[in-house]
């Protein structure tokens, strides 16, 4: 898929590395000048400068977007520096691991305001810059679980993932007259540094073998599917989220799956 995107400028949180990292590093392939929004200073820096080797434009902006004030500062000083806002990606997430009972306040607050708050934060402080350009983006990293699925000890990150559907389309209502869109795309399960979290890598090998596509998805995945619905090719599309999963969320049950491609 050929996608301009020169002259636009989108912030990227969570850019510093997985999706978010693929994400900036192809909106900035595709023209556009890229900010990323990051708490890792030393993993952002290094993306960013990456991206400038390779021909793209990208500035790193350190930000904490669990901190409300650290929001409306990225976003500001964004304009500041290019003049613009066309596109914000919250892709920014965090998920600790913990049951229900044994979730504290402080861990519930941290995934509620990252996951969730931020994403109403954003449209916030960067509404009147994407009126200001007649139009805009705002696109969601959501997720299958919440909306599709459920996993033991993450219904703090299934909330705010729901949550972040409701967003989606409430926004998209809220600003379709004025040519500003809001999507999201919900990633199953992606290879990146987060899932060492779910287990070493003959856990993640079990995992492919219960996707239908028979192996984990990439960043790269996630971000095709943000460019397309940050291009113009995308223009009549509001309110939608995309699922990028590789079938996952598919078959009924993982034991009659298996059975069938044994039995191919």
């Amino acid at each position: 898929m050929i996608v301009d995107l020169s002259g636009k400028v989108a912030i990227v949180t969570g850019a510093g590395q997985g999706i978010g990292e693929g994400i900036a590093r192809l909106f900035a392939k595709s023209g556009a000048k890229v900010v990323l929004a990051t708490r890792s200073s030393a993993n952002g820096q290094a993306v960013a400068d990456s991206i400038v080797k390779s021909g793209g434009a990208a500035w790193l902006n350190q930000t904490d977007v669990g901190q409300h004030e650290q929001v409306k500062r990225v976003v500001a000083q964004s304009v500041d520096r290019f003049g613009r806002l066309d596109i914000v990606v919250h892709n920014a997430g965090i998920y600790p691991i913990a049951s229900i009972e044994r979730l504290s306040d402080a861990e519930l607050d941290q995934t509620l305001s990252v996951n969730l708050k931020a994403g109403f934060w954003f449209i916030q402080a960067a509404l009147p810059h994407l009126r200001k350009q007649g139009g805009g983006r705002f696109l969601f990293t959501s997720s299958v679980t919440g909306p599709n699925v459920a996993m033991p000890e993450t219904a703090h990150y299934a909330a705010s993932k729901n949550g972040i559907n409701g967003l989606i389309r409430t926004a998209a209502l809220e600003y379709a007259r004025e040519n500003i869109t809001v999507n999201g795309v919900e990633p199953g399960y992606i290879l990146t540094p987060a899932m060492d979290a779910l287990g070493g890598p003959e856990v993640l090998a079990e995992m492919a073998k219960q996707i239908p596509i028979g192996k984990l998805g990439l960043p790269v995945d996630v971000a095709n599917a943000m460019l397309f619905l940050a291009s113009d090719a995308a223009a009549y599309i509001t309110g939608q989220t995309i699922v990028v999963d590789g079938g996952s969320t598919l078959p009924e049950s993982p034991v009659v799956l298996d059975s069938f491609y044994k039995a191919q």
